[in-house]
């Protein structure tokens, strides 16, 4: 590394730094580093979307993570697959655009994090996107996330709106439009049929051709460096070397929900207890690093088909692939720019709930276990997932070493009203992939056939709940005890140390979380040049 000292260092190439380094370095007299573990984010697994198949369920481009065991899922483990390359996360993800609801947003401001309202966040969503197809008052169209219709043209899509109509749930056409209930075809951030991952966004455009951006991948961070209360620099590991990246304004963590916490415990900055008991210095106690974990629980229905729009393992499959591999040359079209999530949306179990509590993916492959456990034949599935889930986990550490993952508890079902409303879930869900209108795609059900009562509910759901990916909170912004960011997104006690990632959320969403981490960095540039 030629120069080791910048204006800004940012720990973490995915959704938040990609954007923090992009955004940072237009400034032409201000010197960024940016800091990835992982490596380019620009394969072929990366840029077609059905690569997502080739990473979700192994470790190419992830960290692969597992979950303590969880009581509440019958003393499982839980899988929780993190991206490691440029792009993070939304370089593996279903690419799937939602923001989340108005309400989750004005929630951040009244618990006291100012400038966070709905009202307030909704110029950085804009800013940041660049939507093919809708242009109102709630969408942006000069940004550079690319935000397009599915290209795939499947027909199951006219039917999953229309099994919405003959179950009697509402449909829409834009999940972040005025209002986000109702079922629908999912917008995805691609471009010209390929994934448009953060890093493509706001970060490989200016490689090369930015003087005052350094890139380094393959660069492991250790901890941050405390020099009397202010950070200065990050320790890292890279090809066998350990060396220090200083920074002369501000160390950036943007390392994700589970890797700030690690890191910034790894640091000294958390609760001195926990850190003693590991042999780390103290630097900073501030007892709510790796607290408040949430993430949304998830059961996925799965069904056989013998439909060759769904994708599977058979020798019919095998040759439309054939088709489909030169269609997507020729055209970037078809199947091969599947999300696999392609249609869902939000539902309430209760009609009088103020917003949506569930959100539904329907995916066009039968997946279990994570797309880990394979079978024959072709099939669809339904993922149901709660979005405010009253469980809360935590991050902590397995020891002081930094090539040790961290402890993830997400603690799901830990509150028995989850359990409740998840089973009201699996019902409105049950009802939908049961219309008439899907019956050409779900032949035979193929989990939960003979699950009817609500106890058999229950159990069943005891037995397959994990993660929709969707983990936040653990570095928690607000202005109470166990707050680790201020709403300026500056560490508490430290100076010259903010988190922007998906860590900062003090709740979740009720969505996925990419585009909102992407909105947290936007802001966050704002809020460096407002000092």
């Amino acid at each position: 590394m030629a120069n080791e000292e910048f204006d800004f260092v940012v720990v973490g190439g995915g959704s938040g730094g990609s954007v923090m380094a992009g955004r940072l370095s237009e400034d032409p007299g201000t010197s960024v580093c940016l800091l990835e573990a992982g490596g380019r984010g620009d394969s072929w697994a990366v840029k077609m979307p059905v690569g997502a198949v080739a990473m979700v369920p192994t470790r190419l481009n992830n960290w692969a993570f597992e979950t303590v065991p969880q009581a509440g899922l019958n003393g499982r483990r839980g899988y929780q697959p993190r991206g490691k390359a440029l792009g993070g996360s939304s370089a593996i993800n279903v690419m799937i655009y939602t923001r989340g609801h108005r309400s989750d947003y004005d929630h951040w401001a009244a618990l006291g994090n100012t400038g966070w309202s709905f009202d307030d966040v909704l110029p950085y969503f804009k800013k940041s996107e660049h939507n093919e197809h809708i242009v109102d008052a709630w969408h942006g169209n000069d940004g550079p996330l690319w935000v397009s219709q599915l290209r795939t043209d499947n027909p199951i899509h006219q039917h999953f709106i229309e099994a919405a109509r003959q179950a009697g749930y509402p449909t829409t056409s834009d999940f972040n439009g005025e209002q986000q209930e109702g079922l629908g075809s999912y917008q995805v951030t691609q471009k010209n049929g390929e994934r448009w991952s953060a890093a493509r966004a706001y970060l490989m455009p200016h490689l090369g051709r930015r003087h005052n951006l350094q890139v380094e991948t393959g660069a492991y961070a250790q901890r941050v460096i405390i020099e009397q209360g202010r950070a200065v620099a990050v320790e890292i590991r890279q090809g066998g070397n350990i060396r220090q990246v200083r920074a002369r304004r501000e160390v950036i963590l943007a390392a994700g929900a589970f890797q700030s916490p690690q890191l910034l415990m790894l640091s000294g900055i958390g609760d001195g207890e926990d850190l003693r008991k590991h042999g780390i210095a103290l630097q900073h106690h501030l007892p709510g690093v790796g607290k408040n974990l949430q993430d949304h629980p998830d059961f996925v229905f799965g069904y056989k088909s013998d439909n060759l729009d769904t994708f599977g393992i058979s020798l019919g499959g095998s040759a439309r692939m054939i088709k489909e591999m030169q269609r997507y040359r020729k055209e970037r079209r078809g199947m091969l720019t599947s999300n696999f999530a392609e249609c869902g949306g939000f539902l309430k179990t209760h009609p009088e709930l103020p917003a949506p509590n569930l959100q539904l993916h329907l995916v066009v492959a039968r997946v279990e276990n994570h797309a880990r456990t394979l079978h024959m034949g072709h099939g669809i599935s339904c993922h149901v997932c709660l979005l405010r889930p009253k469980s809360i986990g935590d991050v902590r550490l397995q020891s002081k070493n930094p090539q040790d993952a961290p402890l993830i508890d997400p603690k799901f079902l830990d509150h028995p009203q989850d359990l409740e409303d998840l089973l009201e879930g699996f019902k409105l869900t049950r009802k939908l992939m049961n219309t008439p209108a899907l019956a050409a795609y779900a032949k035979q059900d193929a989990l939960t056939a003979d699950v009817h009562s609500d106890d058999e509910i229950r159990a069943v759901l005891r037995a397959r709940v994990d993660t929709v990916y969707h983990p936040v909170g653990s570095c928690k912004m607000g202005v109470d005890p166990l707050a680790v960011v201020d709403p300026a997104l500056r560490v508490y006690g430290v100076q010259g140390l903010r988190v922007v990632d998906a860590s900062i959320m003090p709740t979740l969403i009720g969505g996925n979380t990419n585009a909102p981490t992407i909105m947290i960095a936007e802001k966050a540039v704002d809020l460096i040049h407002a000092g």
